[in-house]
């Protein structure tokens, strides 16, 4: 047997920690649960913000919820229900589709015109299309005779709810063949002179008159459904780029429908796909463009003429079918009208499928986002980027009179 002393023995020598390390290993264990609960205090404190007509929600890069309040609650979204709108014309219309515009010649030598609900056709699109109308005229035509305006695409008048009868570019009124979104912008110079206020834009009789029946010294008009006008104007304003093309015609702009028998000369075709045109829509949150897109969509599922009630159907079918909302009441696709009413819940899931897009969103620093502003009424949907590029996605609705959505926001950035 070994005896202890000529046993082998393996000694390791182990000195005490100092006292203070013990201290730093237990602060840096319990560290991450002391963020954890700051992180949920501070986030508590952004629902003690939210009054009993408002709403919060916001969830992590994962998806999962970790602040709600009143998050089932029907609430006026206003503008940021253009998300909804922008999501029903890409799976609708498709992300790639572009609005096209119809040129034909008939027998008479009319030049008839059928719009299919183009939001963008502005001034400089319409000089563009004249010099290749131009091109493609045989020489005999450079003179035509009748300018013949279709707009049967949609049906008219096309009356949104929550829009009414002001000069403000919100209250433009929707149609199938529209120019410069139906305002006219102009100014009014110290000899008392109206102009244009866009270089690119004639201030022509037909609008001048109804510029000086409005008499503001600067600012836009909107030409209303009364007796055609908003299509009419789009006429005159043509005929002008015509002319400029040396393409004269001698007769009438009034509206009409292209026949089977009428030539089809020029189709044009929107630079802009539905991609792009929602990237503008967002940026200027343009209620005419919204409304467009989902007339648009409504007659693209069931057929001319457009209709808001079409526009309405699709958007419901689309929300039952791909997001599984039914709690939603859309009364048309803007925002504008105080009636429509959607949960911070079904906006939550609006904002996960938007996802893929959320670049065509307005951005400031690592917010993406939409706002919603009535009277009374403010609201704000979109994404948070964290530090590894992961999205936050949070919904904030304000119905309270008096307050406003930045407080939570502001609070929203810190903590997130």
């Amino acid at each position: 047997m070994f005896s202890e002393k000529n046993s082998f023995k393996k000694t390791v020598n182990c000195k005490p920690l100092p006292i203070y390390l013990y201290f730093v290993l237990l602060f840096w264990f319990l560290l991450p649960f002391q963020i954890q609960n700051l992180h949920a205090e501070n986030l508590g404190s952004v629902a003690n913000l939210i009054g009993d007509q408002d709403a919060v929600l916001v969830a992590d890069h994962q998806g999962r919820i970790i602040v709600s309040k009143n998050a089932d609650k029907k609430l006026i979204p206003a503008s940021t229900l253009k998300i909804l709108t922008s999501l029903v014309a890409m799976h609708y219309l498709g992300p790639n589709y572009r609005f096209t515009t119809e040129f034909y010649l008939d027998n008479d030598s009319n030049l008839k015109i059928k719009g299919y609900g183009d939001p963008l056709l502005t001034s400089e699109i319409l000089e563009e299309i004249s010099k290749a109308l131009g091109s493609r005229l045989e020489a005999e035509h450079k003179k035509i005779k009748d300018i013949v305006l279709d707009d049967s695409y949609f049906k008219q008048p096309i009356t949104i709810p929550g829009i009414s009868p002001s000069s403000q570019p919100y209250d433009a009124p929707n149609g199938a063949l529209c120019a410069n979104f139906n305002t006219v912008y102009f100014k009014r110079l110290k000899n008392g002179k109206y102009v244009s206020a866009e270089e690119q834009t004639p201030l022509l009789p037909f609008a001048l008159r109804k510029v000086r029946k409005s008499k503001p010294t600067m600012g836009r008009v909107v030409l209303s459904h009364k007796e055609s006008e908003n299509t009419l104007y789009f006429g005159h304003l043509f005929k002008y780029f015509l002319e400029k093309q040396d393409i004269k015609s001698n007769g009438s702009i009034r509206l009409g429908r292209v026949n089977k028998d009428d030539r089809l000369v020029f189709k044009y075709m929107s630079g802009f796909s539905i991609k792009e045109i929602i990237s503008k829509l967002l940026e200027h949150s343009n209620n005419f463009m919204a409304n467009q897109l989902l007339i648009a969509a409504g007659a693209k599922l069931y057929g001319s003429p457009g209709t808001l009630d079409k526009g309405i159907l699709v958007a419901k079918d689309y929300t039952k079918k791909m997001l599984n909302v039914k709690d939603l009441c859309i009364i048309e696709g803007s925002g504008i009208s105080r009636q429509n009413r959607i949960s911070a819940n079904s906006l939550h899931k609006i904002l996960e499928k938007f996802e893929p897009y959320h670049k065509l969103m307005h951005k400031s620093g690592r917010e993406f986002y939409k706002t919603g502003t009535l009277d009374g009424i403010s609201t704000r949907v979109g994404y948070i980027r964290n530090e590894k590029n992961g999205l936050y996605r949070f919904v904030v609705l304000i119905n309270t009179q008096e307050k406003s959505a930045e407080p939570i926001m502001n609070l929203l950035r810190k903590i997130l």
